[in-house]
């Protein structure tokens, strides 16, 4: 099979396998969780009816009744009618905590109530973190060639330098990154969460795709939510490639500094550069292809501003 099919097989079954570890931490944290949020409900109802049943409520049960209602809410479990969803571990709720914890984003609107699902998800992020990193650097650098490589060359043959070329990429990329990713989705959650505003929305794009995850906006939380499970998953899929493109833009970014000679005024390193052919090759490279890659490099003379950048584009 030739490297590229054989590169594209194993992204495919790079996203095929976060996909199913997704599913799989979605099924644990669901089994773990949901019997011991079942039980604090039923707590939390009970109390709430003895506390109806009260003639006479002095301030000591009144502050108990308090703090019990408070770390009930701090869990997602509210004692109020119509406030809250009817669990937050069912398989999608599940699925979508999981998706925010091995993407760091972790809006702390749901956090495991049990020390088994505490455990769990220590192991579980363990694993994930470091595998959706895995993947998101796969399906960048798959996308480097047609978004950034492929586009910045056209520009060059059109007539521009290398310089203004790679400025007004990364400009266009920007404007396009913050339409789709950014305006777009926003205008749809203020339309999906009635209580957001098209701010609010625009708030909570760029908290997520920062990683940064407040928790003070989060989709699919509010009560009778037509579609909630098909809503979850369509957010899952927008965090991911909203985190695929933010990463997309970095590198393109730190392209562009390199070539303008901005990480050598500041010292920082350079960005790991790969010219047209390096970026067709497999991901994960057999041993004659580390062999043949040993063998160009070592016929390459060590030089000075050796380094290839966008101006290797149109060499050739």
């Amino acid at each position: 099979m030739h490297s590229v099919g054989k590169s594209w097989l194993l992204l495919t079954g790079f996203i095929l396998f976060y996909i199913i570890y997704l599913l799989f931490g979605a099924l644990v944290f669901s089994s773990i969780e949901r019997p011991v949020e079942d039980k604090l409900r039923r707590d939390m109802e009970t109390l709430k009816q003895e506390f109806l049943n009260h003639s006479c409520v002095n301030a000591a049960s009144l502050e108990n009744f308090l703090v019990k209602v408070l770390t009930a809410n701090k869990y997602g479990v509210s004692v109020l009618r119509n406030s809250s969803v009817k669990s937050n571990w069912d398989l999608a709720s599940s699925m979508f905590f999981a998706n925010t914890l091995v993407t760091t984003v972790g809006y702390g609107h749901t956090t495991p109530l049990s020390d088994a699902g505490k455990a769990f998800s220590i192991f579980y992020a363990l694993i994930g973190v470091p595998f959706t990193m895995l993947v998101l650097t796969a399906c960048v650098q798959r996308i480097m060639y047609p978004l950034v490589l492929a586009p910045v060359g056209l520009l060059q043959r059109s007539g521009l330098d290398p310089r203004p070329a790679s400025a007004v990429h990364f400009t266009l990329l920007l404007v396009l990154v913050v339409l789709c990713f950014f305006l777009a989705p926003a205008a749809v959650f203020s339309l999906v969460e009635v209580s957001w505003s098209f701010l609010d929305g625009i708030y909570f794009c760029f908290i997520s795709l920062c990683t940064i995850g407040l928790g003070d906006f989060v989709p699919g939380t509010q009560p009778g939510q037509k579609y909630r499970v098909l809503y979850q998953v369509a957010v899952m899929v927008y965090l991911f490639l909203g985190l695929m493109m933010m990463y997309l833009l970095l590198r393109t970014f730190h392209k562009m500094a390199d070539l303008h000679g901005l990480t050598t005024f500041l010292q920082l390193p350079r960005c790991e550069e790969t010219d047209l052919e390096e970026d067709r090759e497999p991901i994960v490279d057999d041993d004659q292809t580390r062999h043949d890659l040993t063998e160009k490099a070592a016929s390459k003379p060590l030089e000075p501003g050796s380094q290839p950048s966008y101006n290797t584009i149109n060499k050739g």
